[in-house]
Parts: structure tokens; C-alpha cells; sequence
């Protein structure tokens, strides 16, 4: 395998921090970063804050978990021994994702790591006034901040410019398959019915409220149509309708069931199931919130946020509208051609080759 060099010639060390290894949409598109990253000849590890707990993402990567307890000297603690376990490695560059992780690779910065850190801000709102003043006090700590959407980075609250590097979807991975679509319905039980899909965990920006009341009002006019929810987390309630998939695997082969897309949010970064459903030719109807807009372009059906009158009424002319397949099409086409991982790699390497030589990686 042919290695990629940075600017030096010889191929990046590059350390991602995470979180937690949950199944959740920041931390399936750093995976998916990180191992395209090590596929290219590149130097990778995966830190991650949080003990393992529940459903995760594997990978193959080397991954340091720190454990970390949610007190201030626990932080503290972590901090210091990520440090030092990544001056070990000598990374060119550390590349975050999401506040805590963030705010941790900063604190590393702060106890003496010389190795320049790139955060991404994946939402909208990642916080109160509390988190959005610690990126205000440590936004130097960060050689460069960047987020997922215009929208995202419009909301940091920090000083510096942000560099909007969106989400990549795997596009061979969400590719339409015609001949699973009737394998998949009839194992899932589904009627002649139309089925909408939403995918996403069970969490107040999701805004799942919000999509069970639309759909009530769809199930008036439409009584076998059906409505799939794929996410983990407790059901907000049961509805004549209304299917709780819990978390799964196979989300490209319900996208390829399902009729239509629908995501109800109150807030977002840039939905990385959204540019799936758009990548699986689906019509995707969804509120105009974050990084959605961006990424939807014309291709598909936005509506307000928090009202569950006007999604009903959307959901309901998609339902009825003889363009949506070729909407679907159209959808696909934008996302192979803007929003492909492919295209994304190229883009990251760019912004550690920009950032690489700022630090010696050692701890002071």
C-alpha cells in the first residue's frame, strides 16, 4: 500500500479523540475518518474519554480508553495521562470532536502537550452559556477550529475563524440495492402501506414529539401507513403505527425498505442519516435546522421546526407526489458529488498538513 506523505514526506501521526465510542452520528463519521486516514498509509489511534458502556462502534484501530470519573480532579488526572501516552506516540496533529473531547485536548494543550490540536464542533448547540465561556477562555489552546456546517460554525462561541469541513458519507455503503428492498419489507412485516423511516437516538434535539404528532395526523389520512423509528434509547410512546426499531445494524437496508425519509429535529450540525437516506435515493422530508439545509440543497422537502402541522402536511404531498423517486435520484447525485468520505479525506489531510509542525509532541 502506497503511504501518503505530509509535508515533511513522510505520512501524518494522527490521534483522534472521542467522547465515548457510542453509536451516535460524531462518532460513526470519525471512525469512518480515522480508518480512511489509516487505510492511506497513515499513523492512527482512537482516545477515548469515557469507560466502555452499552452499544459501541468497533474498529480495528488501537484505541486508549482513560476511564475518566466526571470529577474535576478525574479530568484533571485523565488530562495529564493522555498527555503523556501521546507524546509516546508524537503525533503531528490532535483531532477532537464534540465539547468534552474538545475541552480535553485543550486541557492536554494547557498541562504541556506541544502537539497542535484541530477541535470540530458537530452542533448547533453543544451546550448553556457555561460551555460556550470555556470556548471563549481556551480558544487559543486550538491551532484551528472547525465545524460540520455553516450553521455550526455560525454558533461557535469562540473567537477564532472556523473552517466548515462537512460530514462524509460512505456512498458505496449507502448505495441502492432494488433487489433487497422487497426481501427486507417482508422480513420486517410491512403492509402495501407507505413507510416512513427516521433514524437517530431517542434524545430531546431529535425531537421525536414533534414527528409522533405529524404522523398522527398523516395515520388519519393514511391508515396503513407506517412509521419506523432505528435509534437507542427508551420509545417516547406507543402509537397506532408507530414501529420502535431500537438500535441497528442495518439502517442502509431499512432505508432501502422504507418509502420516504423523515427527520424531525430541533437542532442539528449536518445529520449524517440524512446524507445516507439521500445517498440511498430516498425522499427525505426534514425541518430546516443546523447544517440541513446545506446539505439537503433543493433536493428534497424542509420544514419548520416544531410543528408538527406543517411536517404532517409535507410528509402527507410527498406521500402523494409522482417526483419523488426522481427527487431520490437527484438527492444521490448531490451527495456523491459534494458530501462523498472519499472527498472528505482529501479535505482533512489539507487541514493537517496546515496545522503540522506547530508542536514537538512533548510534554513539558
Amino acid at each position: 500500500m502506497a503511504e501518503r506523505k505530509g509535508k515533511t514526506g513522510d505520512p501524518l501521526r494522527i490521534a483522534y479523540v472521542l467522547t465515548s465510542l457510542g453509536v451516535g452520528g460524531a462518532e460513526k463519521q470519525t471512525l469512518a475518518l480515522a480508518e480512511r486516514m489509516a487505510a492511506r498509509g497513515h499513523k492512527v489511534m482512537v482516545v477515548v474519554m469515557m469507560a466502555a458502556g452499552g452499544e459501541e462502534l468497533e474498529t480495528g484501530l488501537p484505541v486508549l480508553r482513560l476511564n475518566m470519573v466526571k470529577t474535576v480532579k478525574g479530568i484533571w488526572k485523565g488530562a495529564r495521562f493522555a498527555g503523556q501516552f501521546l507524546s509516546a506516540f508524537v503525533p503531528n496533529v490532535v483531532h477532537s470532536h464534540t465539547f468534552p473531547a474538545n475541552m480535553l485536548a485543550r486541557l492536554m494543550r494547557l498541562r504541556g502537550l506541544r502537539v497542535p490540536v484541530v477541535n470540530t464542533i458537530h452542533n448547533v448547540y453543544e451546550g448553556g452559556w457555561h460551555r460556550r465561556l470555556l470556548y471563549r477562555l481556551s480558544d487559543g489552546l486550538a491551532a484551528r477550529v472547525t465545524a460540520v456546517s455553516e450553521a455550526a460554525a455560525a454558533r461557535y462561541a469562540g473567537g477564532s475563524p472556523v473552517l466548515v469541513a462537512t460530514n462524509g458519507v460512505d456512498v458505496e455503503a449507502f448505495r441502492p440495492e432494488r433487489g433487497r428492498r422487497k426481501r427486507v419489507r417482508r422480513e420486517m412485516g410491512a403492509g402495501a402501506g407507505f413507510v416512513w423511516l427516521a433514524v437517530g437516538r431517542i434524545a430531546p434535539a431529535k425531537d421525536y414529539a414533534n414527528l409522533l404528532g405529524a404522523f398522527r395526523r398523516v395515520r388519519k389520512a393514511h391508515a396503513d401507513a407506517e412509521l419506523w423509528i432505528a435509534g437507542e434509547g427508551e420509545p417516547v410512546r406507543m402509537q397506532d403505527g408507530v414501529r420502535w426499531l431500537g438500535l441497528r445494524a442495518d439502517v442502509a437496508e431499512l432505508m432501502e425498505a422504507c418509502d420516504g425519509f423523515v427527520m424531525s429535529s430541533a437542532w442539528e450540525g449536518m445529520p449524517l442519516a440524512l446524507g445516507e437516506a439521500m445517498a440511498m435515493e430516498r425522499p427525505v422530508v426534514a425541518t430546516d435546522v443546523g447544517g440541513v439545509r446545506e446539505l439537503m440543497g433543493d433536493c428534497g422537502w424542509l420544514v419548520r421546526a416544531k410543528d408538527s402541522s406543517a411536517l404532517a402536511e409535507t410528509m402527507e404531498r410527498v406521500m402523494g407526489d409522482g417526483e419523488r423517486e426522481a427527487m431520490g435520484k437527484w438527492a444521490r447525485a448531490r451527495v456523491v458529488e459534494r458530501f462523498s468520505m472519499e472527498s472528505r479525506v482529501g479535505v482533512w489531510e489539507g487541514v493537517y498538513g496546515g496545522v503540522r509542525g506547530r508542536g514537538s509532541g512533548i510534554m513539558e
